[in-house]
């Protein structure tokens, strides 16, 4: 079924869920320069929770949220950080249905994965070349773990992407520095 109704613009943020903000926190710092927007919900206020927060937001019974924050990393959609308390399972994987990973645009890939490990994430290979399309001239691609095991995708696509004879749209890239 097709509507006149306005298509989305673009991704305006990501939600991730962590044991621990202020842990967090000091990964997204350190480790990908974020910086805070605001706290959508701190220690001073009520935690969200109770049937009608778990009905609006899909969250199984019981559960409450307690701290909200939402970061910027260079200029990309925001960051949205959560730390809820509830039944709870292991962060997904790569073969996992649902989100899986989120990647990040890096001008130094070596420097950013070094700072990324020193936050504390854990890298599963070293920096190794791109798919097909991303695989341009100093291309390179590496998965780091975070702390509470969510994936992160560092990448470096300097020579851009090239795109098949059919391409509908060009990916986003970062604004060329100045």
């Amino acid at each position: 079924m097709t509507t006149n109704s306005p298509l989305p613009r673009g991704i305006q943020h990501i939600g991730v869920t962590v044991p621990d903000l202020e842990a967090a926190t000091r990964f997204f710092v350190v480790g990908l320069g974020a910086k805070v927007a605001y706290d959508g919900l701190s220690p001073d206020d009520e935690p969200r929770q109770g049937a009608e927060v778990e009905r609006q937001l899909g969250l199984p019974r019981g559960a409450a949220i307690h701290r909200q924050r939402m970061f910027v990393i260079g200029e990309g959609p925001g960051l949205e950080v959560f730390e809820i308390s509830g039944e709870q399972r292991p962060a997904a994987g790569l073969a996992d249905f649902g989100l899986n990973h989120i990647s990040f645009y890096c001008d130094d890939i070596e420097g950013s994965l070094r700072r990324l490990v020193d936050a504390g994430g854990e890298a599963l290979s070293e920096v190794h070349g791109n798919s097909r399309y991303e695989d341009s001239e100093g291309n390179g691609s590496v998965y780091v773990k975070a702390p509470w095991g969510m994936l992160i995708e560092l990448q470096t696509i300097p020579g851009g992407h090239y795109y098949p004879d059919d391409s509908e749209a060009e990916v986003w890239m970062p604004k060329p520095r100045d």
